[in-house]
């Protein structure tokens, strides 16, 4: 596995082989740290936000370069994902290069303690989350962008290596 993802990290013409989208406070600190460091280990090119995100703030030049920069996508929907408008305009973009055909960039949705069908229904929590947000304006774009990559072919933890976090992640590095 060690030489396909060496020989993966050399070929790639993006700056970034993987960009982490997530909700910080619902999966920085344990899934997706865990995520980050088996793509590390195994020398695929990967950016993670480490910095806390302004609420109300709008997604900065920086990041829209490295979203673009970045050739896969791996969006971690959690339960609260939906909750604040700086990941929704994230996803808008990730998803508007994920749809450019002039482009290789491909989106995958993990699915983290949360099911599809709660994500793309607007179900539950993700409901809730999704109704704090003050800007009603973008909730359009937002419901396309999070119906689009609810469509995309990706993994869900529940029904993933039994629910096995480590084996999950092993299966999304490969």
């Amino acid at each position: 596995m060690a030489s396909s993802s060496t020989s993966f990290a050399h070929r790639r013409s993006s700056k970034y082989d993987v960009f982490l989208s997530f909700r910080g406070k619902d999966t920085r600190k344990n899934f997706v740290d865990h995520l980050y460091h088996a793509l590390q280990r195994q020398e695929i090119c990967t950016y993670k936000v480490d910095k806390r995100i302004t609420k109300g703030k709008r997604i900065c030049g920086e990041l829209i370069r490295t979203i673009k920069d970045s050739k896969f996508y791996n969006i971690v929907f959690s339960r609260k994902y939906a909750s604040l408008s700086w990941y929704l305009n994230e996803l808008v973009k990730i998803m508007e290069y994920h749809n450019d055909k002039t482009t290789e960039n491909t989106a995958f949705p993990v699915f983290y303690d949360v099911a599809p069908k709660e994500v793309s229904h607007q179900r539950r929590v993700v409901r809730k989350a999704f109704a704090k947000n003050k800007n009603k304006e973008a909730v359009g774009k937002w419901r396309e962008a999070l119906k689009e990559a609810i469509d995309l072919a990706g993994w869900e933890l529940k029904n993933t290596a039994d629910g096995h976090e480590a084996k999950f992640i092993q299966e999304i590095v490969e």
